[in-house]
């Protein structure tokens, strides 16, 4: 065969031998079995303007974050430094192979490397080796593979979600957030340095365990950028002298309770954005847990904090410490307790509507008994006719239970339910005692309530989802009472040192000082705060009054320096004083009134007609209602107290035997009893 010809065979022998390696080589590639590239990330709580809230790691606590925006200088950094020929190789740089190889059979050692970030992304999403030529060539496949099915902002996008970044720190965010406390949006010169050294030995270059090594490795490549023309030589002399950092910052752990809950719902992974605000959360986690420690020290305390006008929630602190002594994992925002009197306004503001009252009308503090139900006063003192404004202002019992009766316990189960709330009772059938907190409602219900009746009488859901619909409840109360009730509230002396402006607020105490209370509203926002024990263990002197309050008027300054104004009075609002009110609304009287006796006439509860009693020798004691003071009294025909004008109070034991008990009030109106005084000595029977 000529020498020509046989060359020519020669070399398509060679071109078809190329073919063969080329097409084995593609179906070698398109053969690869790739490792999943959607891994799993962190759960992101955010607020109202994208700060981080919470993060939860993923699994074996890595804290992995979703990828994001990134400073372009880094990402310059890093192509520049780890592969320069990111943009245009296949996933396999050969140049930098056969130099890294060179490398190393003319020093006998691994000078530099040779992997391509895309050959990296292969190691990382397979957790594979490097030191070994089989591992090698396994991420040369995947990356050649990878190369084929994605894209290069893809794949980098893979390199900043798992690059290491030391100890549990996956992604740049992660990096960025736990070495420098920032998002990786605007990281100087040094930061991005760091960030561009660490994923190459994580562990020996963790700053806050080898700062040395940390700081050779990114001074190193802020030479080499500045030789490539990436940094200037002021820019890089700059960065030399950034301090290296010492520790890792936590990530933020801000409202626990509430984003446990969102992620205990959702079962879903992602980011999810909430409307309470970052700065504003963390100060008023701190203020709940100075006010419990001063209360005692095992006490507790909850706050939420909304927007009246859109039921936005803007803080919601759940415990006075998420992982304290103190059962801080029980959220108290969400806990079923007694209210005590913060649902008073509520039933005043029913009674204005259904024409039984007005701020001025007079209603009695007088003894009074419903059925076998005799309230009393916390102070145990009865004051007679008083103004509904005073009686309110004072959270005086028998009043408001005087108009729940006329209302019905119903119709105010009813109300509670029309302004958001979720009120839980331990029997079935409501009683007179829900307007002194004998029903349970969770603060979030109460905090739902103050919402309706400082938007108006009819108001926003509370809401902690951006995405959640706004919604409304029904109208609870006028727009007129519902003004009444915060006028009333704000004429309450508010505790020394609260923020300037006016405050309308409610303090409440539950049975057995269990439930210390106060909520109160500008004319934006409410807060509503508690104090307690969760476990419900009494607190003995924790008033509502005396430790609520001032955290109310604290949290109310750390949120701003001056309160927003009241809503002025609608044009309905009848402002005027008793006198003038129409004859109905002077005196507050029953319906049925007109059908009964005169009710102004003195009314001896106690002791009853015909009454036995063993008084042992000890005072007597006498109750009574109605009447006009100062009272009279007189003892077999004999006056023993004169000027009296409280309605409970004790007299001189008559001794043994029958009494006649005459009570004369200053209109000349009386009551008598007829009673027989057993004056045996105690254990005789």
């Amino acid at each position: 065969m000529p020498r020509v010809p046989r060359l020519l065979f020669a070399l398509a022998g060679a071109l078809y031998l190329a073919a063969l390696a080329r097409d084995g080589a593609d179906r070698w590639v398109d053969a690869t079995v790739l490792p999943p590239v959607l891994t799993e990330t962190s759960v992101e709580m955010r607020d109202r303007n994208g700060d981080l809230l919470r993060v939860f790691p993923v699994a074996d606590g890595i804290w992995r974050l979703q990828p994001g925006a990134v400073d372009p200088n880094y990402t310059a950094m890093l192509i520049r430094y780890e592969d320069k020929r990111f943009w245009t190789h296949s996933g396999v740089d050969p140049v930098a192979l056969l130099r890294a190889a060179g490398q190393s059979l003319w020093s006998g050692r691994a000078v530099s490397g040779g992997s391509t970030l895309t050959m990296q992304v292969a190691r990382l999403i397979e957790d594979g080796s490097t030191g070994r030529w089989s591992g090698k060539f396994r991420q040369i496949r995947v990356a050649l593979a990878l190369e084929r099915q994605l894209s290069k902002t893809q794949i980098l996008n893979l390199y900043l979600t798992h690059a290491p970044y030391g100890g549990n720190l996956e992604g740049i965010r992660a990096g960025a957030r736990a070495w420098f406390g920032k998002e990786a949006t605007r990281l100087t010169a040094a930061q991005a340095a760091l960030l561009v050294a660490l994923p190459q030995s994580p562990e020996a270059r963790r700053p806050d365990r080898s700062p040395e090594a940390a700081q050779i490795a990114r001074d190193r490549i802020l030479r080499r950028l500045e030789r490539h023309g990436v940094l200037t030589k002021p820019e890089m002399h700059a960065a030399l002298t950034e301090t290296i950092p010492d520790r890792m910052i936590p990530f933020p752990r801000l409202a626990p309770h509430l984003t446990d809950r969102v992620k205990g719902q959702t079962r879903a992974t992602g980011v999810f954005d909430l409307t309470l605000d970052a700065g504003v959360q963390a100060r008023l986690e701190t203020l709940v847990a100075r006010a419990a420690a001063r209360v005692g020290p095992r006490v507790s305390g909850a706050l939420i904090l909304a927007d009246h006008r859109d039921g936005k929630i803007l803080a919601s602190v759940g415990s006075a410490g998420y992982r304290d002594a103190r059962q801080g994992f029980v959220d108290m925002t969400q806990a079923v307790r007694s209210p005590g009197s913060t649902l008073k306004p509520l039933v005043y503001g029913l009674a204005f509507d259904q024409g039984l009252a007005h701020p001025e009308t007079l209603i009695s503090d007088s003894p009074v008994m419903f059925g076998r139900y005799a309230p009393r006063n916390f102070d145990g003192v009865f004051r007679g006719d008083v103004r509904v404004r005073d009686a309110l202002q004072l959270s005086l019992n028998i009043p408001v239970v005087r108009l729940t009766h006329e209302l019905s316990p119903a119709r105010v189960m009813a109300a509670l339910r029309t302004a958001g709330s979720e009120p839980r009772l331990s029997s079935g059938t409501p009683g007179l005692a829900i307007s002194l907190g004998g029903v349970g409602l969770s603060l979030h219900d109460l905090v739902q309530i103050y919402v309706t009746l400082a938007a108006g009488g009819q108001g926003p859901i509370l809401r902690h989802d951006t995405l959640a619909d706004a919604r409304l409840t029904s109208r609870v109360l006028s727009e007129t009472s519902a003004w009444q009730i915060a006028d009333i509230l704000s004429g309450i002396t508010a505790p020394t040192g609260s923020t300037s402006g006016t405050l309308a607020f409610k303090t409440g105490t539950s049975y057995g000082h269990r439930d210390a209370w106060a909520i109160g509203f500008d004319g934006q926002h409410v807060i509503g705060v508690w104090l307690g024990r969760a476990d419900g263990t009494p607190v003995p002197g924790a008033f509502g009054g005396d430790v609520a309050a001032p955290l109310l008027t604290e949290a109310f300054g750390l949120l701003k320096p001056e309160l927003t104004p009241l809503r002025p009075p609608p044009p309905s609002t009848l402002l005027v004083g008793a006198a003038q009110l129409p004859q109905p609304l002077q005196r507050f009287r029953p319906r049925a009134a007109a059908f009964e006796t005169d009710q102004t006439a003195p009314d001896l509860l106690f002791p009853p007609e015909n009454a036995v009693l063993e008084t042992f020798g000890s005072p007597l004691t006498v109750k009574l209602r109605g009447g006009v003071g100062p009272f009279s009294v007189l003892t077999n025909g004999v006056p023993i107290l004169t000027g009296q004008r409280q309605r409970e109070f004790e007299i001189p034991n008559p001794g043994p035997g029958f009494t006649s008990l005459v009570v004369v009030d200053a209109q000349g109106q009386s009551d008598r009893a007829s009673f027989r005084i057993d004056q045996s000595a105690p254990g005789s029977r």
